[in-house]
């Protein structure tokens, strides 16, 4: 696509579940067999044309990561 973002955990998935809300949707995506949940608003989810199986980049930039044991 040409297009680049400044993100440096990005992961390749698929789509595997979208539950879509009023004001927010639930994103599944699954990278190699790990389960990444996202929450974007439904404008957006709707904007994207969010399916189940479309193959979509997902970019993680976070402030903390926590561990807890």
């Amino acid at each position: 696509s040409g297009r680049r973002l400044s993100a440096r955990n990005q992961f390749s998935g698929r789509v595997s579940e979208v539950k879509h809300g009023t004001v927010m949707a639930e994103v599944t995506v699954d990278v190699q067999g790990l389960d990444i949940v996202a929450a974007i608003t439904a404008a957006s989810a709707r904007n994207l044309s969010l399916q189940v199986d479309d193959s979509v980049l997902v970019a993680i930039k976070a402030t903390e990561v926590m561990i807890l044991k």
